[in-house]
């Protein structure tokens, strides 16, 4: 399984992009709580999932960044 890209992610409304990382987060917990109890049979997932977070919190911050900036301009 590849790992996710960063453009599937930039596609994403604003509202979609925060669910989405809603969900990879409680899935990271699930995958926490698994590997705690020794259910987890697939460690990979971790990474996947620690890399589409961050990707998600990459594209939600370039958007504050651009936002802000945007606010910063029309306020000059």
């Amino acid at each position: 399984m590849p790992l996710p890209k960063i453009s599937e992610a930039r596609e994403f409304s604003d509202e979609q992009l925060g669910q989405e990382i809603v969900a990879v987060k409680k899935e990271l917990f699930q995958l926490r709580l698994q590997q705690a109890t020794r259910q987890l049979d697939k460690p990979h997932l971790f990474r996947h999932a620690r890399h589409r977070l961050a990707q998600l919190m990459t594209v939600e911050g370039e958007r504050k960044r651009a936002s802000s900036s945007q606010q910063a301009k029309e306020s000059n």
